[in-house]
C-alpha cells in the first residue's frame, strides 16, 4: 500500500540552533546558519495513508509550528515512541485538533509510556468537555512485536534500547522509522531485516551514551540491507551540506519538512 511520510522535525532535544551563542542568536555548533535545512525542530513525523488517515509520531514542544508549516489541522492517531520531554511536551497542542475532529484522539504507546503520560497529563485523558479547552486523548497500550492496523497500514512495532528506557520503532513494509536509540536487540534487527528505506536517529559523529552515532548507523544500515538511510534527531554537530557531500552507502541527512513517498 502506498503512503507518505513527512519529517516534521529532525532535531535533538534542544533543537538546532540551541539557545545561546555569543550574540544570543543561537548556538549553531558545526552547522552553517545560512543553510535553512540546518534549522531543526524537535523530532517528529507524520504518516498519511491513501484513505487520508493521518498518524502523528510524537508531539514535542515544536509540534504547533510544525503542523502549521505542514498545513495539517486534523490528526487521526498519535503514536508516542517514548515519554522524553522532546517527544511529548506538545501534547497540549492537540486540543485544537480535538475541536477540529470533534472527538478524542487515540494515542498508542507502550504501557510504561502511558503510565508516565497519564500522570503528567492526567487532565488530557478524559472525554472532551464543552467550555474546557484541554486536549482529549484515548490511551491504547501497545507492545513491541505487535502489528498495529491504522488507516489500512500494518505497522510493526520494534523494541529499541535508549539506554535509560525502551523506545518504539515502526516498520511499514520496506520502510522503517527508528529514533532515540543506542542499541537494537537481536530480535529487533531481525524484524528490520530487508528494509529498503530507513529513517533513523543519528545524534553525532562520535559515540554517545544514549543515542546512535554515524558509524553505528552506517553499520546497521549495511547489516539490514537498507538502500536509503535518512538521518534524523541530529545535533548541531552535524551540518547538512557536509553530510550531503560526504556520506556514502545510501546515507543522507533528513531535514524539517522532508517528504518520502512510498508506492
Amino acid at each position: 500500500m502506498s503512503f507518505r511520510i513527512r519529517l516534521l522535525g529532525t532535531g535533538p532535544s534542544q533543537g538546532v540552533p540551541h539557545l545561546g551563542g555569543a550574540d544570543e542568536a543561537g548556538e549553531w555548533g558545526a552547522c552553517d546558519p545560512a543553510e535553512p535545512r540546518n534549522r531543526r525542530g524537535r523530532t517528529s513525523a507524520l504518516i498519511e495513508t491513501p484513505d487520508g488517515t493521518r498518524i502523528l509520531v510524537d508531539a514535542g514542544p515544536d509540534i504547533r509550528a510544525q503542523l502549521l508549516a505542514a498545513r495539517i489541522a486534523r490528526i487521526d492517531h498519535v503514536i508516542i515512541t517514548h515519554s522524553h520531554a522532546d517527544h511529548v511536551m506538545g501534547l497540549d497542542e492537540l486540543r485544537q485538533v480535538n475541536r477540529t475532529i470533534g472527538h478524542a484522539v487515540p494515542l498508542h504507546a507502550m504501557e510504561e509510556t502511558l503510565a508516565d503520560l497519564t500522570t503528567r497529563f492526567a487532565y488530557a485523558f478524559h472525554p472532551p468537555t464543552p467550555g474546557f479547552f484541554r486536549p482529549s486523548l484515548t490511551p491504547h497500550a501497545v507492545r513491541p512485536g505487535q502489528e498495529l492496523l491504522l488507516g489500512g497500514l500494518e505497522i510493526r512495532l520494534i523494541e529499541q534500547d535508549h539506554h535509560v528506557m525502551r523506545t518504539l520503532g515502526l516498520r511499514i513494509d520496506g520502510f522503517a522509522y527508528c529514533t532515540d536509540l543506542v542499541r537494537l536487540p537481536a530480535a529487533s534487527l531481525a524484524a528490520l531485516a530487508g528494509i529498503d528505506t530507513w529513517v533513523v536517529g543519528c545524534f553525532s559523529v562520535r559515540p554517545h551514551p544514549v543515542h546512535a552515532h554515524l558509524e553505528q548507523v552506517r553499520d546497521w544500515a549495511r547489516l539490514l540491507g537498507a538502500r536509503r538511510t535518512i538521518l534524523t534527531h541530529m545535533s548541531n554537530g552535524l551540518d547538512f551540506a557536509t553530510l550531503r557531500s560526504t556520506l556514502t552507502d545510501g546515507l543522507e541527512p533528513g531535514f524539517d519538512g522532508m517528504e518520502i513517498t512510498r508506492a
